[in-house]
């Protein structure tokens, strides 16, 4: 459809302006091609079939429609006196009194115009009173094609409330942000001058409307033929428009003999449009798409609908809202035999489920693939013969809807003393709790109302005894569906219907007299002896019968019959407000009657629409947090359509690896397959594709290991060059080559390092021996990952075999988080495409920065605009305008933000509040208004930066996503003067991860800790580095040697450090131990004097601390404490010297200070060796020490041994033994003895974690996602706990048979040793026995709660 065809009065002007038309309203939404979402806006689906309207037809539309009009054309509710009367209500006009003004006394004042003929309206303008004080500040608009059944005009999801005028003379004009058809307007005042009274003016524009329109009965069915019998259709256009008060019906449908269908119907006053292109070899249910739209639809009012469908991508309109989904199935093709039938299902039709009911209601411009269905029934073109009479003309409802609000009341006469009340009315709301219906009886009262959703009666009669009666129907009755309520009460019976439910009827047999009173209030309650329980009803109720009169409301209406203050009559205003669905993600829809509420529940997102994700974006965001490894829920898009998945997450040293699992057995044999007949092995992931996707595109390098294990089974090289065996990618792309090569090269990894065991093949496979081979290596080219078939080709023939192994995928870095850009100049930007954010929007980021003030980001529209600012060194402000005037949020910050470090800003929009944060302390929030603008319309280019002549952004900008997109910032810094990509100093902000003494590291995306000069381990330096001694162990650490001199910390040196002498006047000392036995020697520092310092546990397993300095004739000793140490349990020692000071701390004690006599020397001379677990040095050597506590030495574990600046332990677990002298002296530790590394059942030394309530990403829950789940082994978690207490139990009862064994061979044979003779055996157990003891229950603990999170 064109413009050019488009006339005023005829058909093709109708379809145009009332789905196409062009608004010019500043806050208006202008939908001129079919269209599919992109982040940053809508993309075209197919050329557009609907243009947009020229310029000059808008004009055309722009004619003033109501002053040519008579003066009888003009109506209204009351007039002041007969020069008031509304026929001098025509803009700049100054008849009679100037303007319409109606009576002081008229509760319900409007002023109608009737424009002759349905009419398109694009703008109203009104003006007071001419010469006065009287105007309109306040009103709304309503319009109906009949005078009956009135509709208001919405806008942004409400009944929308025009501002008027603030003067007699001025005009203020609204263009229509949706145009509007109809034959009459009214115009509402709802406030009016407090100098006068109500004065109006008014004027309407548009253009005229003329269109086909069809009634349809319920029975009669329009039958579009095909010029053919079978219609192969790539691509439909369907438009039409409908109204009808029944909320069930079939619009249309077709159908082939494949399966293929197309019906649109209305289901419990729904839209619903259900397609199926095809079935595919899975089963029929594939190709089945359903969709829903609307709802309240059977309002009796024109709603328009377009389903646009090209291939499998539908747009499917419904109003102003579109829905754009692709169907399911594989085919592209809608085959459809004979017909397609308009208004019900065809006759002849095979019915696709029982309690299908024809269309009842009226049509207009019907319109398939170009064809004016409407126009060739009237010209008698298509079959209408199942019509009993078809009608051009569109029936009108009898119905008289009466709509209420919060301070309404309707009071309507019935009959007095009467012994029985039969009552009759339908209705519907949204409030779960309402007064429907009250009156006084003539002795008691009755009371109709909702509670909970449920329909209760309440009889309260006096005239005897006091009886009260109280019964209750139905459920789930704030629905907004129309309900039908009939009561009826009589002497010794009461009974209750809902929705003519006979079956499901409440009945009662107490006695009861009852007398009626004459007169009942609906909907709410005046001036009662006896109030009700509830005070108010919101909603629409009509088909009132009272005493089984049926309400006069036209008589109401015209002040003849009853009272009511606040009531709309002859309209039902009722809005759905979950439709179309704020709530994002999955998140489930409440709503009352003025508001809506979101359930965010086990959806992954929170906010007031769901919007913001719970999680973090990325592995690499975790450890920035300071997380350790684990697994983790993660979002890459944030609030954008993918869903949180769970990855594990390997935080190291340099790096983050994230990884995603696959449910592929390692080793699975694959047998009896050829080259024709190939075995495809499909790979599916704990993830989507399209998580995946995220995790690949975002990734710095991927990897994936594949291992094809083979006999007589060819993996790549066959004669015409395909190879047996292949692989798929993401793209669903064959690849020719395997792990080790690359794209285009179709070799293995033996091929490119040509070591394959056959030289004249480029994989050990392809030689096809009858011996096992394997070829294996990395796939790392990330677009091609990951692997998600295997089709093996070469396994058929008699001892052939292969076994395949694809490992998990595995992702290192997010280029997205580190993605920055530097700001060097006062005038620098960065320029991107206009945000589109309209309803709801949300932007975060990372800055750092050392000036005080600075604009962030903007985007502006024609009034419309949207900012984050640094106002100042502790302000962030967010403002905005989305047509209701400016709003602004500011956090205050209690630190200064130009600190040079990193702030992270969340900001989020939407039609509930506006949010802003501020490094997760700071929020700030907003609340909408309750009516008002809320979209947000931007024009302009997004600006990173100065833009519009505001402060320019000095720093760093990182990490800047906008509705889950992230904006690639490097890239475009690359080539605009003044930004630079990227940006240092991340140690600033993130230094303080880095514990224990570790160093960070600046790296260009990110940092990472050097734990080089700790006795820690880990990302962030936390991780225990042990070792479990045996009897006899011992590791030395000499510091004589010139490493020992380069590595010593000079903060303890005396005098300057040579490799010959090292004089100290202060140690600090800390590590971990657990043992079972004493006595022993835990660390030991020799000298080339007598000097020594000595850390010992004695027999009784009491720390004791021995120094010799020199000055004393015996060791200065320290107990530090009388509690047995030797219990096996981990314990940790921190000592420190300063001179003649010490201080000691042992485990979480309070530290204990002691000091050296006076005597003493305080300088530990010409320092030589440092001993763990046992000495073995020459020299002097204290003889008590050796005699009591040497041997056989100490059994347990120690960890974290830190002695100055050097970490002997780490250092001998990570320099193993070597035979080569030039390693030896480059080494300075050594040891001797069985030394295995262990954790020692330490707990490692971590973050604080977050309680459960706060910490939302370590959860045990899972959430519903619709995602195959996938267990690495194919083992699930139940099982992996089983299997672990199942281990446990057998170490146990093998730990216990040891021990017995051994204690039997104790008692039966001597044990002979060559120790002192003052030593006591260490224990009754073996070494070994006492690693799998002490060992294995600590690790399996911890691999049981890794199991359990996974």
């Amino acid at each position: 459809m064109t413009a050019s065809v488009c006339s005023p009065g005829g058909y093709s002007c109708a379809l145009a302006l009332s789905l196409s038309l062009t608004h010019t309203h500043t806050h208006t939404h202008t939908h001129t091609h079919t269209l599919f979402p992109s982040p940053f806006g809508l993309l075209p689906l197919v050329e557009a079939d609907i243009e947009p309207l020229s310029p000059s037809l808008l004009e055309k539309c722009e004619v003033a429609l109501s002053s040519p009009l008579p003066h009888t054309a003009f109506t209204a509710s009351s007039v002041f006196t007969s020069g008031y009367a509304p026929g001098y209500a025509k803009l700049n006009q100054r008849g009679g009194a100037g303007g319409w003004s109606p009576q002081d006394s008229d509760s319900y004042p409007w002023l109608q115009v009737d424009l002759g003929s349905r009419k398109q309206v694009v703008a109203v303008a009104t003006q007071g009173r001419y010469s006065s004080s009287d105007w309109t500040t306040r009103y709304r608009l309503l319009y109906s094609d009949t005078g009956r059944n009135w509709k208001p005009y919405h806008q942004d999801g409400n009944i929308w409330a025009f501002s008027g005028n603030s003067n007699t003379e001025s005009v203020v004009r609204h263009d229509l942000a949706q145009g509007i058809v109809g034959r009459l307007l009214r115009f509402v005042p709802l406030d009016w001058s407090g100098e006068g009274r109500i004065g109006l003016r008014i004027e309407v524009y548009g253009c005229s409307y003329w269109a086909d329109v069809i009634n349809f009965d319920g029975q009669g069915v329009i039958s579009y033929r095909f010029k053919v019998k079978k219609m192969k259709i790539i691509k439909d256009v369907i438009a039409l428009k409908f109204k009808t008060w029944d909320s069930e019906g079939v619009i249309l449908h077709g159908e082939g003999q494949q399966g293929d269908y197309i019906t649109l119907e209305l289901r419990k006053a729904k839209l619903l449009l259900q397609i199926n292109l095809g079935s595919n070899q899975y089963g029929s249910i594939l190709g089945h798409t359903s969709v829903t739209s609307g709802s309240l639809l059977d309002d009796h009012h024109w709603h328009s609908v377009m389903i646009e469908r090209y291939r499998r991508n539908v747009n499917f309109t419904l109003d102003t809202h579109t829905q754009h989904f692709r169907t399911n199935g594989e085919f592209d093709h809608l085959d459809l035999d004979y017909e397609l039938s308009f208004g019900g299902m065809p006759y002849s039709g095979k019915p696709m489920g029982g309690g299908m009911k024809n269309f009842r209601g009226c049509m207009e411009s019907i319109n398939y693939n170009g064809d004016n269905i409407t126009d060739l029934a009237r010209r008698k073109k298509l079959d209408t013969s199942s019509f009993r009479n078809l009608s051009f003309s569109c029936m009108e409802s009898h119905s008289f809807p009466v709509f209420f609000n919060a301070t309404s009341f309707l009071q309507l006469p019935g009959r007095a003393n009467q012994d029985v009340v039969s009552l009759r009315f339908q209705f519907r709301t949204w409030n779960a709790n309402g007064l429907l219906l009250f009156s006084n009886l003539d002795d008691g009262t009755l009371e109709i109302a909702l509670d909970d959703g449920k329909m209760g009666v309440h009889f309260n009669v006096t005239q005897t005894k006091n009886t009260r009666i109280a019964i209750s129907s139905g459920s789930g009755l704030n629905d907004g569906q129309w309900h039908a309520v009939h009561l009826v009460a009589k002497e010794n019976s009461v009974m209750l219907t809902i929705d003519g439910d006979e079956a499901s009827a409440v009945r009662t047999t107490t006695p009861i007299i009852i007398r009626t009173g004459g007169t009942y209030h609906l909907g709410g309650e005046e001036g009662s002896v006896s109030p009700p329980t509830q005070k108010s009803f919101q909603g629409c109720m009509q088909a009132i019968l009272l005493d089984d009169q049926l309400a006069d409301m036209h008589a109401v209406e015209k002040g003849i019959v009853g009272v009511f203050e606040n009531v709309s009559l002859d309209m039902c205003a009722i809005i759905d407000r979950c439709m179309p669905n704020h709530c994002e993600h999955g998140g489930r829809c409440k709503q009352t009657w003025d508001n809506f509420s979101c359930t965010c529940d086990r959806t992954g997102y929170t906010g007031a629409t769901c919007h913001t994700s719970l999680f973090e974006q990325s592995c690499e965001a975790y450890k920035h947090l300071g997380r350790s490894s684990d697994t983790y829920w993660i979002d890459p898009d944030g609030s954008g359509p993918l869903r949180p998945f769970k990855v594990n997450c390997n935080m190291t040293e340099y790096k983050v690896w994230t990884t995603v699992v696959n449910n592929l057995p390692a080793q699975t044999s694959v047998t009896g397959s050829s080259r024709e007949r190939r075995t495809v092995l499909q790979l599916n992931y704990s993830a989507s594709m399209e998580q995946v996707t995220a995790i690949t595109t975002s990734a710095e390098h991927c990897q994936q290991q594949v291992s094809y294990a083979c006999r007589m089974s060819r993996l790549l090289n066959t004669p015409e060059g395909t190879p047996y065996t292949w692989w798929v990618g993401r793209s669903s792309e064959k690849h020719f080559y395997w792990g080790g090569s690359g794209p285009g090269i179709q070799k293995c990894s033996c091929g490119i390092d040509r070591n394959c065991t056959d030289p004249k093949y480029d994989c050990n496979c392809d030689a096809d021996h009858k011996q096992w081979r394997e070829d294996s290596g990395l796939l790392v080219y990330k677009d091609h990952l990951p692997v998600s078939q295997v089709a093996v080709g070469d396994t058929n023939r008699q001892g052939s075999e292969a076994k395949l192994t694809i490992g998990p995928l595995r992702c290192q870095g997010d280029h997205n988080y580190w993605n920055a850009a530097s700001f060097t100049t006062p005038s620098s930007y960065l320029h991107f495409s206009t945000f589109q954010g309209e309803t709801s929007a949300d932007i975060s980021f990372y800055f750092k920065t050392s000036a005080p003030y600075g604009v962030f980001l903007e985007n502006l529209g024609n009034t419309d605009f949207i900012r984050l600012e640094l106002k100042s060194p502790t302000v962030v402000s967010f403002s905005f305008d989305v047509g209701n005037g400016p709003v602004e949020l500011a956090v205050h910050s209690a630190t200064p933000l130009n600190d040079d470090q990193w702030h992270r800003v969340m900001a989020e929009r939407n039609v509930k509040e506006a949010v802003l944060q501020l490094d997760l302390n700071y929020r700030e929030t907003r609340p909408a208004p309750p009516q008002g603008h809320t979209r947000l319309e931007l024009f302009s280019q997004l600006y990173v930066g100065a833009a519009g002549g505001q402060r320019g952004f000095l720093g760093c900008i990182r990490s800047l996503r906008m509705n889950g997109v992230t904006l690639d910032l490097e890239e475009r810094a690359k080539v605009t003067p003044g930004v630079k990509p990227g940006c240092q100093g991340h140690c600033t902000s993130y230094g303080m991860y880095c514990r224990n003494g570790g160093k960070c590291v600046e790296k260009y995306n990110g940092y990472s800790c050097d734990c080089t000069a700790t006795a820690y381990d880990g990302p962030f330096c936390t991780k225990d580095v042990g070792g479990f001694f045996e009897a006899g162990t011992l590791v030395r650490y000499n510091f004589l040697s010139e490493a020992a001199a380069a590595n010593q910390d000079a903060r303890f040196l005396a005098q300057p450090l040579t490799a010959q002498e090292v004089n100290l006047t202060g140690e600090a000392v800390a590590f971990s131990f657990s043992t079972s036995n004493t006595p022993a020697i835990l660390l030991y520092v020799s000298s080339k004097t007598q000097d020594y310092l000595g850390l010992v546990l004695r027999q009784n397993g009491t720390l004791q601390v021995r120094y010799n300095l020199g000055g004393l004739k015996e060791p200065f000793t320290i107990d530090v404490d009388q509690r047995n140490l030797a219990n096996g349990q981990p314990h940790t020692i921190n000592m420190s010297r300063i001179n003649r000071t010490i201080t000691i701390q042992l485990d979480h004690y309070p530290p204990v200070s002691y000091s050296l006599p006076e005597a003493s020397d305080t300088q530990l001379n010409l320092v030589k060796t440092l001993f763990l677990g046992k000495v073995f040095e020459t020299g002097v050597i204290d003889p008590v020490l050796i005699e009591r506590y040497n041997t056989p030495g100490f059994v347990g574990c120690l960890s974290r041994v830190q002695f100055n600046g050097v970490a002997p332990l780490k250092t001998a677990l990570r320099n193993p033994i070597t035979d080569r002298p030039t390693e030896r002296q480059s080494v300075p530790v050594s040891y001797q003895g069985k030394l295995v590394e262990s954790n020692c059942g330490a707990s490692p030394l971590t973050i604080p974690p977050m309680s459960a309530v706060t910490d939302p990403w370590r959860l045990d829950s899972e959430f519903p996602f619709n995602e195959e789940r996938v267990i690495p082994g194919g083992v699930n978690r139940n099982s992996a706990i089983i299997g672990g207490i199942i281990a446990v139990v057998i170490f146990t009862v093998l730990c216990t048979l040891v021990f017995l064994i051994r204690y039997m061979f104790r008692h039966k044979g001597s044990y002979h040793t060559n120790e002192s003779k003052g030593a006591e055996p260490a224990s009754g157990e073996s070494a070994d026995t006492t690693i799998i003891c002490a060992e294995t229950n600590p690790e399996t603990i911890e691999e049981s709660k890794k199991e359990w999170f996974i």
